[in-house]
Formats: C-alpha cells, sequence, structure tokens
C-alpha cells in the first residue's frame, strides 16, 4: 500500500496530470475557508475575528505581468518575483469577509479596516481550512502552513509608502511571502490637520500546491477558540 505521504504524493500528481489536460489548477478540486484575526497588543482584549464571505483560487502564474510591474514599482525584488513564478503557487483572495462577533453575525461586508497609524495591533493571523470539493458531508481540516502578518513589518511599507505620491493604493507583504495586503490610502481632513491612513481592502494568501493536502488536526472550531470574541 506505502507510507501515506507516498499515496497523497501518487494522488496528487495523477490530479495534476488530469487537470493539464482540462487547463484547471489542483486548487479548483478544493473548497476553502478562510478566518482572519487581528490580534491585539493588550492580552486582556479579545481578537477582532472574521470569516472570509467566499474565498477565490486562482494560479500565481496566471498573474505574471501583475507580479513583474510589482518589480518595476519596486514593490518587491526582482529574485523573489521569479522564484514565485517557478512554483506552483496557489493565490486564495479575500475581498470580502464578516464578523464573528455574536452581535453582528452574518453582516457581510467589503473588507475596510484601518492598518494604520495605530499601535494596538500586534499581528494578523489568518487559519485556512480546506477540503476536497463535493464532500460537502465531510468537515474542513486545517492546512499546515502559517499565514501571520506582524505589525512592525507592514508598518515599515507604511512609512515608506506615506513618500509615494504615485498610488492610492498598494499591495504589502509579509516576510515569507505568504500572505498579501491590498491597502487603500486615504487622507482625513480635520479642522486643524490633514492625516493620512491606511485600510485594508482585500487579502491574499499564497500557498505551494503541494500543501493544498498537507491537513492537521482537529476542526475550525479548536482552531478558532483561542482568537473567538466574547
Amino acid at each position: 500500500m506505502g507510507d501515506p505521504t507516498s499515496r497523497r504524493n501518487q494522488t496528487r500528481n495523477r490530479l495534476r496530470a488530469q487537470l493539464r489536460k482540462k487547463r484547471e489548477s489542483l486548487a479548483d478540486q478544493f473548497d476553502f475557508k478562510i478566518y482572519i484575526a487581528f490580534v491585539f497588543k493588550e492580552k486582556t482584549k479579545k481578537s477582532a475575528l472574521f470569516e472570509v464571505a467566499e474565498v477565490m483560487p486562482v494560479m500565481t502564474n496566471n498573474y505574471e505581468e501583475n507580479i513583474l510591474r510589482g518589480v518595476r514599482d519596486s514593490s518587491y525584488s526582482l529574485e523573489s518575483s521569479i522564484e514565485l513564478l517557478q512554483k506552483d503557487i496557489v493565490q486564495l483572495h479575500a475581498p470580502r469577509y464578516q464578523s464573528m462577533r455574536r452581535d453582528v453575525i452574518g453582516c457581510t461586508q467589503e473588507m475596510d479596516f484601518i492598518l494604520w497609524p495605530r499601535n494596538d495591533i500586534e499581528k494578523i493571523v489568518c487559519l485556512l481550512f480546506s477540503r476536497w470539493k463535493g464532500a460537502d458531508d465531510e468537515p474542513f481540516r486545517p492546512v499546515q502552513a502559517k499565514f501571520e502578518f506582524h505589525h512592525g513589518d507592514y508598518e515599515k511599507q507604511c512609512l515608506h509608502a506615506l513618500g509615494r505620491k504615485d498610488k492610492a493604493g498598494m499591495v504589502m507583504n509579509n516576510p515569507t511571502q505568504s500572505v498579501f495586503l491590498f491597502m487603500d490610502r486615504q487622507h482625513l481632513q480635520t479642522p486643524k490637520t490633514k492625516a493620512t491612513v491606511f485600510k485594508l481592502c482585500s487579502l491574499c494568501l499564497y500557498l505551494p500546491q503541494d500543501q493544498l493536502t498537507c491537513w492537521g488536526v482537529g476542526d475550525i472550531e479548536d482552531h478558532l477558540r483561542p482568537y473567538m470574541p466574547d
């Protein structure tokens, strides 16, 4: 029978061969759930937890032109972009979410979360779950991949972006290039001052295709428990 890893690799390779004929990606064979937790520095303060309303998987190589444009705009390096294009990376886009707070559950909205300037957020944590498409009776299982973006990492990019006058919005990535934030820059005018704020308007997770079937133990509730609001 072989070990579980060998069987999993054989199944994945067989699916890839079938998908190449259909011009589909392996990610199209899964349903996904993403949860986003804004973890605060004050440990007594509960995280702000959101469920992504719809996860849209896209292959990175389909966005080759956009990636290389980011290189020209100095959003990220040429070396890192070539590395991404050479991998079978799945982009998991998340443009809309709904709060997990009991008093507002069910209210789906476009992402509109002020990230900067503010000093109360420690990090953004994304939790990814998946299951085979069509297996509606099966539970979603946690994908064993880490998606975190610390405040200090995106703050540096926000400060750098303040000096750029050419764009209203921009893309920011964490050091491991597993989380990309699509930010909108807005100017707030008060009677005395003019302030610039950066709002999160969309989010994207990057996951190598060979990690799509790397599932951990536990269910959604187990993994959300540390971030659940009262």
